[in-house]
């Protein structure tokens, strides 16, 4: 008997699923984040102290792009046709937790391990620890993005086709995100917070990597208990018939490819999820893009810029730099309160708008003018250090009060398109391909290479260019600005609004016709 070929699963019915079901699948973002705002306030200056260079810090960080280019559509891939007894997206979060587990031990342990296989103490280049710094990172942006695709995409699973409910639950993901932010910039702010943890002070780690490790260690405990408790607590709804024939017939189709050495199923998939975007989510992958060039050197560079440009300070020389470092650990803290506040009323914000494509594109301005800030900023500090009277080998002196609240002004302002930018695109993207009928995860990881693949630009831009223009973090800054504005202009013109954001049915019938 004959089977009729189904292509791709029709879009999902509506699935009445509890609000606290949807906190607790998000809640999961907490634990990441924690982890994540650890590396963004405190690795770049790690990485500098084990002996890279500012100019190549921003190598390290293409250890994220690369792996999310590829871990991210592969485990999309597979999670939308994972047939586990305990679930598509089940699985991969669970592997995900146990490999940050693993990668934090590695990264907080590098100077140790790197100091028993045989670096020296006395030289400022520390190789062996390095590469254990890498490898972990590695492991820990690989397991970052199993984590975080799967659990989208299970936000959406259990939303179904209800696409207030879709915006909503990528809501509670940013606002949880937030939630991990506090965390890790509060503890990694705090420079007592080792004495928790007596041990990890040693000779070849400092008070500062001390610290370091013991916020690992409470990361990988929150990450932990949030995952068992929400996949212990939340059921994934079942597959739709269509997906699972899907699935069989796949499973026929690459056995016959494989009798016949045909190319690897997942790139002919990816290949064909491209080919069958439509315009609406080729405009989101632009907008999404140009949005992150604007974000990464300053995600990648915050802590760095308040260290170097607004108090001075040189890696390892004095005390002005880690002064800085703090005061930015303090100001990423104010970044993510606001983050969470804002992400609690986005359905609120997007109505105030008249859309959500204007709320992005609105903030998107702001994100520029926040970021050309830093040059006013960064001159009035210069201004107040060229002013002060000092003796002979003496430090300058840390910027007046009024610059540093400026500086703190400018990070919590910043939460506000942050906000926007961690929940929007995606439950744009989950919005536009239930239309078409596309897999969520398969759908979410070709979103992320539009944020990856900004990110390998900048970490492999950034530190040459800022070494052409004489160091330091303005001119990638400079550059954001630009991004954002083009990014902002892009989403007013030309995004598509999803249908249920438009006002008539004349809009919105426009609307499914651009979808098909």
């Amino acid at each position: 008997m004959e089977v009729e070929t189904i292509h791709k699963p029709k879009p999902q019915a509506p699935i009445s699923t509890p609000l606290r079901r949807i906190i607790l699948v998000a809640s999961i973002a907490a634990g990441i984040q924690f982890g994540w705002a650890l590396q963004l306030s405190l690795l770049t200056p790690y990485v500098q102290l084990l002996g890279i260079p500012h100019t190549w810090a921003a190598f390290i960080w293409l250890c994220g792009p690369i792996s999310g280019m590829l871990v991210q559509p592969i485990v999309g891939y597979h999670s939308d046709r994972c047939c586990s007894r305990f679930g598509r997206r089940r699985p991969f979060i669970a592997a995900g937790s146990s490999l940050v587990a693993i990668a934090v031990f590695l990264i907080g342990y590098a100077a140790d391990l790197g100091h028993l296989f045989g670096d020296s103490l006395d030289k400022p280049t520390k190789p062996r620890a390095i590469a254990v710094f890498v490898v972990g990172f590695w492991i820990l942006d690989v397991a970052n993005n199993m984590l975080q695709g799967p659990c989208r995409a299970l936000l959406a699973d259990i939303c179904g086709s209800d696409t207030k409910k879709m915006r909503t639950a990528n809501g509670f993901y940013s606002f949880f995100m937030a939630v991990g932010n506090v965390l890790g910039f509060s503890a990694g702010s705090y420079t007592h917070l080792h004495r928790l943890f007596p041990f990890t002070k040693t000779i070849a780690c400092d008070v500062y990597c001390a610290n370091l490790k013991t916020c690992f260690f409470l990361s990988i405990a929150l990450l932990i208990a949030l995952t068992i408790l929400a996949l212990s607590s939340v059921p994934e709804p079942p597959q739709p018939p269509e997906t699972v024939q899907v699935v069989v017939e796949e499973e026929i189709e690459q056995e016959e490819e494989r009798k016949a050495a045909a190319p690897v199923p997942f790139f002919t998939e990816i290949i064909a999820a491209f080919k069958e975007l439509k315009r609406p989510m080729w405009i989101l992958l632009v907008v999404t893009c140009l949005n992150w060039i604007a974000w990464f050197p300053f995600l990648l560079f915050d802590t760095d810029w308040m260290g170097r440009e607004v108090y001075g300070g040189q890696v390892g020389k004095g005390r002005m730099y880690d002064l800085g470092v703090r005061a930015g650990a303090l100001g990423l803290m104010l970044n993510s309160v606001v983050l969470g506040c804002v992400s609690l009323v986005i359905e609120i914000l997007t109505r105030a708008f008249g859309g959500v494509k204007r709320l992005w594109g609105v903030v998107n301005f702001l994100l520029a003018i926040c970021l050309a800030m830093t040059v006013l900023i960064t001159k009035l500090a210069q201004s107040a250090r060229h002013g002060a009277v000092l003796t002979a080998g003496a430090e300058p002196p840390p910027p007046p009060a009024g610059i540093k609240a400026g500086a703190l002004a400018l990070f919590a302002l910043l939460g506000i398109p942050q906000a926007i930018t961690y929940s929007v695109p995606f439950a744009m993207a989950s919005i536009f391909c239930s239309n078409s009928g596309a897999g969520q995860g398969l759908s979410l990881g070709v979103l992320n290479l539009a944020i990856v693949v900004p990110q390998m630009v900048v970490s492999v831009a950034s530190g040459p260019w800022d070494a052409l223009f004489g160091g330091g973090n303005l001119p990638a800054f400079v550059v954001g600005a630009v991004a954002a504005v083009l990014s902002g202009i892009l989403a007013l013109t030309m995004l598509p609004s999803p249908p249920l954001d438009l006002p008539t049915i004349k809009n919105a019938r426009a609307a499914a016709a651009a979808f098909h």
